[in-house]
């Protein structure tokens, strides 16, 4: 297959643009990454429990360990962004969990992309990532010019803004690249001055996340009880985070201006259940919450996770009621 020649990629993208996918650039598969700023931000310990990651750096240095022979790598973006009316005793949830799990509906319309890519080439390999797989997503799709890193170290598009998912379709087909995205946050600092945790700090240079620090990673990913100190900065925010998206002048201007021709909010995305009210929700059996949570990418956290999440914010809720009296 490394003898295939360059392919031109214009019914490539129609066809995925047909998917719905928002927008579509691909890469060279031996294109250069900041592999060793990963590694960096790995050895300060940025990651907390997150292990997986560290067993799965040798992978990420390579994509031909997700996929022999690979050549290309087809990156593409999906928009997630929903404005939802809640009441104060209703649970805060990341807008990307709102409707279906993610990693479902993109995986899906990947593979129908890597189908049409063998009904061209019927001996074409390819495979779907979807924030599984030991490959460096954001670092391909900037690659392939979907996007530039901004100083919460979202993935941003100049006209789309950050609330997007990304996905990759790696294949042994050699298709023309597209040049990598530019852009910058000049001397905006919103994203940090906003961040309930400080977790977004400047370190050698250069803006990063310190994942031990920052909400999405604590209500989602951390095991086990949270100190009291982080507690109290969680607010009200029972799965994830939104904040540093929410204040980012990219994301206040894709809201204002809509774009034109952009694709409308997946139907998976939308509001796909109500959610019990917080005060109920440490109440639920096992039972209840493995129905309640059955295709949502809110599984993740687990039922202890989300019965702390929930103790923890109803805390938050009465001390600041008790403030206010």
């Amino acid at each position: 297959m490394a003898n295939v020649p360059l392919r031109p990629t214009d019914e490539l993208k129609s066809f995925g643009l047909s998917l719905g996918f928002d927008t579509i650039g691909v890469c060279e598969s031996h294109a250069k990454t900041h592999l060793e700023a990963y590694n960096n931000w790995l050895d300060r310990g940025f990651h907390g429990q997150m292990e997986y990651m560290l067993r799965h750096l040798p992978l990420k240095s390579d994509p031909n360990h997700v996929l022999e022979g690979v050549q290309s790598i087809i990156a593409v973006t999906l928009n997630y962004h929903q404005s939802v009316d809640r009441t104060e005793d209703e649970p805060h949830i990341s807008e990307y969990a709102l409707g279906r799990d993610y990693h479902k509906v993109l995986k899906k319309k990947l593979d129908r992309l890597g189908h049409w890519i063998q009904a061209q080439e019927p001996t074409a390999k390819f495979r779907a990532c979807v924030d599984s797989a030991p490959i460096l997503e954001r670092e391909y799709a900037h690659l392939a010019g979907l996007g530039w890193f901004g100083k919460n170290t979202c993935l941003i598009d100049s006209k789309r803004g950050s609330r997007f998912f990304i996905g990759l379709l790696l294949t042994d087909l050699k298709f023309a690249t597209d040049h990598p995205a530019i852009g910058g946050c000049g001397t905006c600092l919103r994203c940090v001055k906003a961040c309930p945790t400080g977790a977004i700090v400047h370190v050698d240079g250069q803006w990063q996340v310190d994942s031990r620090s920052c909400i999405s990673y604590l209500t989602i990913e951390h095991r086990g009880s949270i100190s009291e100190p982080q507690a109290s900065q969680i607010g009200d925010w029972l799965y994830g985070c939104d904040v540093c998206q929410s204040v980012c002048p990219f994301n206040e201007a894709r809201d204002s201006q809509p774009l034109r021709g952009a694709s409308t909010l997946e139907p998976d995305f939308l509001l796909r259940k109500q959610w019990p009210k917080t005060v109920d929700i440490p109440l639920l059996t096992r039972e209840e919450w493995d129905k309640l949570t059955q295709g949502s990418a809110m599984r993740r956290t687990g039922y202890d996770g989300i019965r702390r999440n929930a103790e923890i914010v109803l805390r938050n809720q009465a001390k600041q009621t008790s403030r206010q009296t």
